[in-house]
């Protein structure tokens, strides 16, 4: 091939791999020991230790393997982050995940608590207004005084007499 061929002849790519990405529920156990181990950057040993310990609970396949899911693996590294970080020891790290937990919880009975409050605020509203229209029909009192108008100037004023009993001095 000449040089000129070489311009109009198409230049040729490498093929790049094809990558697929698989997304996978986070509380799915998909990860061996040894997986979440190196995921988490600790020692299979410790993964196993902190089971024990009661801070992590890894699913188990039918087999009895150890299947660790994402959630599990942030886990691990938020153990590790308050053990290195924070210098607390694992009991000090089972109490913090106690309370959150315990948080968590008076958070939802919060929530619960609220969602009870509105709905009572709203039956409440509606039984107030029912009330209000009861009190409405029963206070409307036809005018039997007829249909001519009286001039402010000539009206009596029911307060009258107190006026004039504050000016006596009584």
């Amino acid at each position: 091939m000449s040089a000129r061929e070489d311009r109009k002849a198409p230049a040729r790519r490498a093929k790049s791999p094809t990558v697929t990405r698989v997304e996978v529920e986070t509380d799915r156990g998909v990860f061996m020991i040894s997986v979440a181990a190196q995921l988490a950057d600790m020692h299979p040993q410790t993964l196993r230790m902190y089971e024990a310990r009661g801070l992590i609970e890894p699913q188990r396949s039918p087999k009895g393997t150890r299947l660790y899911s994402q959630r599990d693996v942030e886990q691990l590294r938020r153990i590790q982050s308050m053990t290195a970080d924070l210098g607390l020891n694992l009991a000090g790290v089972e109490r913090v995940l106690a309370l959150e937990e315990e948080i968590e919880q008076m958070h939802r009975r919060i929530e619960e608590l609220e969602l009870e409050a509105l709905e009572s605020q709203v039956r409440l509203s509606e039984e107030l207004e029912g009330v209000r229209r009861s009190f409405r029909a029963e206070l409307a009192v036809p005018y039997r005084g007829g249909t001519s108008l009286v001039r402010a100037a000539d009206a009596r004023s029911p307060f009258k007499n107190a006026r004039t009993r504050r000016d006596d001095g009584r």
